[in-house]
């Protein structure tokens, strides 16, 4: 990372950005677009360029040092030769069909989500499949660096690319984000009781929350599992995709009364059991196993347009707005059937999730944070 001795006038960079760009943590974000119809490479160039570069100056800056540590965003050129690949697959016998470009995207997707950003460059890459896959004609995966911003923030400069079908016009829109209700919302017939627990519970979760991360981040370990080797390198792995409808999972969120995060947390949450099983089959399914789930903590229902985001003072400003969450995975004990019975996870999950909401846990873990960084002592404060 490039040190300078004079670093007025730069954006610093926020506390979040920097955890996230460290040397104990280096976090990318993956998103892959489908195509139907091949784009025009004549124009792929120029669209990026003009387009998608100018959206946020982050897009062109690089991390910098300053004299007294602090890290700042500075801007510089951009080539883009340097950001866009166009990647070729190629079988032994010649050309390959759709299903083998599946096994070769999977591969390539899996490669460069292991490699780490070029230093002295912009945070960001772009990647253009022109191999037909059975899914799509085209590709575009999309290799951007969390430190530039949170998925709220990447999923607006994402719809500002974008114009609507029917009149180009307008700006895309995303529907609003209802409120969940429950049946039991009736506050007037609230006893003493309840009154209490609602007023206790939360100083309650909070004190055992904010205690327990601070004991998973330094000396309570999970237990040794296929998912944990216990070894501080960066072990290599594999991307696969599945598909799930939408509304299969609206549908278990509404009779279970949950939320559609609590549903895919609980199915990624038993799909992980299911694998430690599979991989070791003398594997212990009651280990203890965390999974760390961002909360995001923008109090928002909608998304706002880019030049609202980076407006001084915005309601919604550009950047990383969410908190990090312990989570233990539930448990299988060997007389138990949650595997023949899923939505004992989900339900496992939602309790758990919504316990943590409920305290300041997450909050005074920031602050944390934000102390260890001021005293310069993150290489004792690990979170």
């Amino acid at each position: 990372m490039e040190l300078i001795k004079e670093d007025d006038g730069l954006e610093p960079v926020s506390p979040s950005g920097q955890y996230l760009n460290s040397k104990v943590m280096s976090v990318s974000i993956l998103g892959i677009l489908e195509l139907e119809i091949p784009i025009d490479d004549s124009q792929a160039m120029s669209f990026f360029r003009d387009i998608f570069l100018p959206i946020n100056p982050r897009f062109s800056s690089i991390m910098v040092t300053g004299e007294k540590g602090a890290r700042k965003w500075k801007k510089v050129g951009v080539n883009m030769e340097n950001h866009v690949h166009v990647p070729s697959f190629s079988s032994p016998k010649g050309s390959s069909s759709p299903s083998e470009n599946d096994s070769f995207l999977k591969s390539y997707i899996s490669q460069i989500a292991m490699q780490p950003f070029p230093q002295g460059q912009p945070l960001w890459e772009i990647h253009i499949i022109k191999c037909p896959t059975s899914e799509a004609q085209e590709t575009l995966i999309f290799k951007l660096h969390h430190a530039l911003g949170d998925g709220y923030s990447l999923v607006a400069a994402l719809l500002s690319c974008l114009q609507r079908a029917d009149d180009p016009s307008l700006p895309v829109t995303s529907p609003s984000v209802k409120k969940f209700s429950s049946a039991n919302k009736d506050d007037r017939n609230i006893g003493l009781r309840k009154v209490v627990s609602r007023c206790f519970s939360p100083l309650v979760n909070t004190v055992r929350d904010f205690g327990w991360s601070l004991l998973k981040s330094t000396c309570v370990k999970d237990d040794l599992s296929p998912i944990r080797s216990g070894s501080e390198s960066l072990q290599p792995y594999s991307v696969s995709t599945i598909t799930f409808s939408l509304d299969q999972i609206k549908e278990i969120k509404s009779r279970l009364r949950v939320t559609v995060n609590d549903v895919i947390s609980g199915v990624i949450f038993l799909a992980t059991r299911l694998y430690m099983q599979r991989v070791s089959t003398n594997s212990n399914l009651s280990t203890n196993s965390t999974a760390l789930v961002l909360l995001n903590t923008r109090n928002l229902r909608d998304y706002k347009p880019v030049r609202d985001m980076v407006r001084p003072n915005s309601e919604s400003p550009w950047g990383n707005h969410f908190a990090f969450l312990h989570v233990p995975i539930p448990k299988v004990k060997p007389s138990d059937s949650q595997f023949s019975d899923p939505l004992k996870f989900v339900h496992k999950t939602h309790e758990v999730i919504k316990r943590k909401r409920s305290s300041f846990g997450v909050i005074l873990t920031g602050s944390y944070l934000r102390s260890c960084r001021n005293a310069e002592t993150q290489s004792t404060c690990r979170l």
